[in-house]
């Protein structure tokens, strides 16, 4: 039976990858990459010097454009899911064309598969709607949550309090979830935590690029430091044409 592997390898740092991670990369006969563009073309740059470091060299690349998310649409759960829906027609085609039926393949993941992804579950609807048969594994990566906290030497978490993970979208909606002081916030493009500027009380730690060699950090009250991380972020993206960056709201 075809075999996939899901290997998270962390949040740019070729050096991020775990020795488990390092171990399935040289079992994979073909790895799949998803091309976003040249826009982001250092992404596929980091991953080629991942399989140059890390891999066997006796494996097969197949690499395919990835399909575009209409990011316009007024029905953002919509437009998400059709765009997991063509992922998952291209998953099914590159298993069962590109993939011997006793082979092992691979999809290479940012961070960790278990966060912020949506592989995981296109591989499930793929395995619910039996177009392929595949077997999967998942390798556990580095999150961009943990390198952002070793980056600004911070414990994510505070004795006996609860840590959530929410969205940009969310937090602007919504806020604070009640009862909950330590909130992650994942690739917030509308800069929701300037809500929070008139309250002396909320703090910010503030990472881009997290394990590259572009990487930005910032840090401070919220009201102190936030136009500073609005106008780094503007000139950045700017520079590079996309960014990817997390945050920690401490009240």
């Amino acid at each position: 039976m075809r075999e996939i592997l899901i290997i998270g390898i962390g949040a740019g740092d070729p050096e991020q990858l775990t020795v488990q991670a390092i171990a399935a990369l040289r079992r994979v006969d073909v790895f799949f990459l998803l091309d976003k563009g040249p826009v982001k073309q250092d992404l596929a740059v980091l991953r080629h010097e991942i399989l140059r470091r890390h891999s066997s060299g006796a494996y097969r690349l197949v690499e395919v454009p990835d399909p575009e998310r209409d990011r316009t649409a007024a029905a953002y759960s919509a437009a998400v899911a059709d765009w997991r829906r063509r992922r998952a027609d291209l998953f099914a085609e590159l298993i069962r064309d590109e993939l011997a039926g006793d082979g092992c393949g691979a999809f290479l993941v940012w961070g960790d598969p278990a966060l912020y992804d949506s592989t995981l579950a296109i591989l499930d609807d793929l395995r619910e709607r039996d177009v392929v048969e595949f077997d999967h594994q998942v390798i556990p990566g580095i999150s961009s949550i943990a390198t952002l906290t070793a980056r600004h030497r911070i414990a994510l978490n505070r004795i006996g309090r609860p840590v959530q993970i929410t969205t940009g979208r969310r937090l602007a909606d919504e806020g604070f979830p009640a009862g909950v002081d330590d909130l992650v916030v994942m690739l917030d493009a509308q800069c929701a935590f300037t809500r929070f500027t008139a309250d002396d009380q909320v703090h910010i730690y503030w990472g881009a690029y997290l394990g590259t060699p572009d990487e930005i950090l910032d840090a401070g009250p919220v009201h102190q430091v936030a136009d500073r991380i609005v106008a780094r972020r503007a000139e950045a993206r700017q520079r590079k044409g996309w960014i990817m960056d997390t945050y920690l709201l401490r009240r």
